[in-house]
């Protein structure tokens, strides 16, 4: 199964006045259904249960269950790229990569799989959702 690194801030959360992106409830939804997913965050390095605590303030319930049961996490000191293993599949949702991480990704030719996910811009998870979904299209039809 295709893996999901999620970071938190500018993601799931807005970076500004924080809370709830729009559609987060969605993406959670359809990400834990249909990926292997990933806590690659600075709220998570190798335990989850931090990532959680933090997310509890802004989303619900079923969604903080959601990801408390299918997101695993990550452990890495300098570059987020540390903790993704690039010769599998994988995506990964960021709003601020490194440019040392999209040069790690574009030697490793997977630059791809990086998508920068821009809160300013309406409707930016129903956006990726949709990226994903044609990825999961794409992978049946091989």
């Amino acid at each position: 199964m295709t893996k999901i690194y999620l970071d938190i801030d500018g993601v799931l959360l807005t970076a500004k006045h924080t809370q709830a992106a729009p559609g987060v409830a969605e993406l959670v939804d359809f990400v834990t259904k249909y990926f292997d997913c990933y806590w690659l965050t600075t709220h998570c390095k190798g335990d989850r249960a931090t990532a959680i605590r933090y997310l509890a303030s802004y989303l619900s319930p079923s969604t903080l269950a959601q990801l408390n049961h299918a997101v695993q996490p990550t452990n890495w000191d300098a570059l987020k790229t540390e903790a993704i293993n690039l010769a599998e599949e994988f995506y990964w949702l960021e709003d601020r990569p490194f440019q040392a991480e999209i040069a790690q990704l574009e030697a490793a030719g997977v630059a791809n799989r990086l998508l920068v996910v821009n809160l300013d811009v309406p409707q930016a998870l129903s956006l990726i959702q949709a990226t994903l979904q044609q990825v999961l299209s794409n992978e049946k039809s091989h």
